[in-house]
């Protein structure tokens, strides 16, 4: 007898383990860990993951496994190993741990189909030729369970033969198109037009798509036909993968470029460190414009040279057709693009050219680092102080810690980059734990930008209640008369950030959440910008029917109509949630702006990374107070990182670049050193503060959140939890809490939380798992009752 374990995808305490099931006759040397599988648990049949396979079993009766649904492995031995860590370091189930590492196609209830290429239709076997007969598409539904065919079908996919794909119900849908392909022959073409064309499809090697041909070569409708006809060539159907970067391409062959001293010790030190076969993380401290993202180019060469296969991690808000273009114009068809923009398809299709080996790079955010690679010799995390690193639900993992992990498993270097790395990354580089390289200078020697303060104070007691300061307007002014380009930030979408009646003082609040709603000029709304809900603009105040109802604070729209009436000459493009949520629509705006279409970039944060423009010479923060006094301590260093990321954007090319930073508090030593680009000294600084308060990186955090419809009951929860967590911790532990958390309420739910301080807890993980495991019909019920964030972002 031969038995599977698997973990089935029943996310709940006592299923968190695998069970044994027997492998059917034509299920023998088929199933192998890594490949889901359908079950029957209980009265009903569900999915699940093989990760082990092995020949014995203490349980007496043990049920058959009731279809394989792959035929290769989607987990490799090293994810199932990754996805079992990932449980237990994030206080998660196993399932969900695995789920995260597959592509939401093969998550959902999408129909499987199977595929074969028509030019190797004569190679694959009679009864898998008979099961396609004249299609060259088949449902799984319609593939015999049975050993042999299954076997084929794994060896057809492996040599390239045939693939796994998903009818989705997505607007980017493979397309069938007609395609022709040369037929060898002694014969030639009668017309030198014949001749031509013929000798540009033969040089592609591969069925060419007759519209490509007509619309991207200008060749003639009628000649191909006429040589399809008289057997030259011949008709098929392909099928055309989705490119979500069509705008992206890049044959590969731009020339790389020359080095500074600094970059070329870089480079040497990443290549040493991909030869030497040894698991270390690298920093890559570099001011903005020094030269970071060559470095990692050059590197990944060397570790394609090698046969290896390399990861680059980038923010999110930085994943710009820019950056992918850099990687696919030196690298053409070895990069795989994933990310949250694309269509479910997309994002599957991606993933399938990394499982069938056919790139060695990927480019993508958080989620990119599961990778289905086996022989990484690289893994890139630029800007790796960005939060959104960090995912926010189940699993909670850092992609850093993921990527260290994957690294010691392929015993490869982690390089992390950023012109203001994160205190826990710098600090960890000073002390030798991580290797410290820096690039201290721009690429082509020109300073960093000039840095101004305006002082808001002042401009409200000249009577200036404007947005802009005299003289950040006066610096746009200069930059429309001389064409060249702004760039605006204002860390605020929508018109206003709250309205309020002046009469009786009554605030427009989410009546799901604790926040106050924000005004959206576009349709009169008023927004929650937590739970989506939305209403009509108040016409009179809903308390005492005054019509006094006046809008406060300022959105990215209210800047954007100003700017309109005190410069109507100007183009402006605002980048914000909102005229960024069609796809495609980012790249759209960056595209007009790079294309000089506009002459004010005015946005939020998505704007203040990424971006390359050599016409950028001015660049204005509105406000740099508004992330400074948020509840969390990490509120400092996220104000220094954004000033001075945003300054990174003038000034990268041959013109001078100037910066003015609007704020009411241009003394804080977050917004002071920002002026100097001075990353040391604010580091020094800020690392003081951290360790009077007991903060990172002097301490570990965990914060525990419970969230219920009755306050009662989630605070009943919290403060069991802190109770037993003190009882149990050593006494080095600070545990703080319970208490409401800063936005109190988010979608009808009440929400307390507790946080832990510790340096060195051995039996943390195992008493959050116990912690987990009392709770767990209440997880059961509800996934959002108790959650348990080992190194939290956020406190809100």
């Amino acid at each position: 007898m031969v038995y599977a374990k698997v973990i089935v995808d029943v996310p709940a305490g006592g299923v968190d383990r695998t069970f044994d099931y027997r492998l059917k006759e034509e299920h023998m040397n088929v199933a192998t860990a890594g490949m889901r599988v359908l079950v029957p648990f209980g009265a009903r049949k569900q999915t699940g993951f093989i990760t082990e396979i092995t020949s014995s079993s203490t349980v007496k009766k043990v049920k058959s496994i009731h279809e394989l649904l792959d035929v290769t492995p989607v987990l490799n031995g090293e994810l199932l190993e990754l996805g079992q860590w990932l449980a237990k370091e994030t206080i998660c189930f196993q399932i969900t741990a695995f789920q995260a590492m597959i592509p939401a196609a093969m998550r959902a209830k999408a129909q499987k189909q199977l595929h074969r290429r028509d030019d190797e239709v004569t190679r694959l076997p009679m009864e898998i030729q008979a099961l396609f007969g004249q299609k060259t598409t088949i449902d799984w539904k319609d593939v015999p369970q049975q050993k042999k065919i299954l076997t084929q079908i794994q060896t057809g996919i492996v040599a390239g033969q045939l693939r796994v794909g998903y009818k989705l119900k997505d607007s980017a849908k493979h397309r069938e198109q007609k395609a022709v392909r040369v037929v060898q022959t002694d014969e030639t073409p009668s017309t030198d037009q014949q001749k031509k064309t013929l000798n540009l499809i033969t040089k592609k090697e591969q069925p060419v798509a007759v519209a490509s041909l007509i619309n991207d070569e200008s060749l003639s409708r009628s000649t191909i036909q006429t040589l399809v006809k008289n057997g030259f060539l011949i008709e098929e159907h392909v099928v055309i993968e989705r490119n979500p970067y069509t705008a992206a391409e890049g044959d590969g062959k731009e020339q790389k470029a020359t080095l500074t001293t600094d970059q070329t010790t870089a480079v040497h030190a990443l290549i040493q460190g991909v030869k030497s076969n040894q698991a270390k993380t690298m920093l890559l401290h570099g001011v903005t414009g020094s030269g970071k993202t060559e470095v990692y180019l050059q590197a990944i060469e060397e570790v394609i040279h090698a046969g290896k296969e390399a990861i680059v991690l980038v923010p999110e808000i930085s994943l710009t057709p820019q950056m992918v273009n850099r990687f696919k114009r030196r690298f053409g068809d070895a990069v795989a693009v994933m990310h949250s923009a694309l269509s479910t398809g997309e994002r599957y299709d991606e993933w399938m050219k990394i499982q069938r080996k056919e790139v060695q790079v990927v480019v993508g955010a958080r989620s990119a680092v599961f990778a289905p690679f086996e022989n990484i010799g690289l893994i890139v995390i630029d800007e790796e102080h960005e939060s959104s690193y960090k995912q926010e639900d189940y699993p909670r993992y850092h992609a850093r810690e993921v990527a260290i992990r994957r690294s010691e498993n392929h015993q490869c270097p982690v390089l992390l980059g950023s012109a203001t790395p994160a205190l826990e990354s710098y600090a960890r580089a000073l002390k030798g734990v991580y290797q410290l390289l820096e690039l201290p200078k721009r690429v082509n020697e020109k300073p960093l930008p000039d840095i101004h303060f305006a002082d808001l104070r002042d401009e409200l007691r000249s009577g200036n209640r404007s947005v802009f300061s005299k003289e950040l307007l006066d610096k746009i002014k200069e930059r429309l008369e001389r064409k060249e380009q702004t760039v605006l930030f204002l860390n605020r979408r929508g018109f206003s950030t709250f309205v309020m009646c002046r009469s009786c003082g009554f605030v427009g609040m989410c009546p799901h959440c604790e926040i106050s709603l924000t005004y959206h000029q576009r349709g009169e709304r008023l927004k929650c910008h937590y739970c989506s809900y939305e209403e009509g603009m108040y016409e009179t105040c809903p308390e005492c029917e005054s019509d006094q109802i006046r809008y406060f604070g300022t959105g990215t729209q209210r800047v954007e109509e100003e700017l309109q009436k005190l410069l109507p000459e100007a183009k402006i493009i605002r980048m914000d949630n909102d005229t960024t949520q069609k796809k495609g629509s980012h790249e759209k705006l960056l595209k007009a702006f790079g294309n000089q279409e506009a002459d004010i970039l005015l946005g939020t944060q998505m704007i203040a990374k990424g971006l390359d423009f050599p016409n950028i010479t001015l660049a204005g923060v509105l406000t740099a107070d508004t992330l400074l006094n948020l509840p969390d301590f990490r509120a400092p260093e996220r104000t220094f990182q954004l000033l001075t990321q945003l300054g990174g954007r003038a000034g990268r090319d041959e013109l001078e670049g100037e910066v003015i930073i609007q704020t009411y508090t241009p003394e804080h030593y977050a917004v002071a050193l920002a002026e100097g680009h001075d990353y040391v000294r604010f580091f020094h600084r800020e690392m003081q503060q951290r360790k009077v308060a007991g903060y990172p990186p002097y301490y570990y955090l965990c914060l525990i959140t419970f969230s219920h419809e009755y306050l009662k009951e989630a605070m009943n929860a919290c403060s069991f939890a802190a109770s037993r967590l003190k009882e149990r911790l050593s006494e080095g532990a600070v545990i703080l809490g319970p208490t409401p958390s800063p936005i109190s309420r988010i979608q009808d739910r009440y929400r307390c939380q507790c946080l832990i301080k510790y340096k060195d807890e051995p039996h943390l993980v195992h008493e959050l798992r116990e912690l987990f495991a009392h709770y767990q019909q209440e997880i059961h019920k509800d996934s959002r009752f108790m959650a348990i964030d080992r190194h939290p972002n956020l406190f809100m």
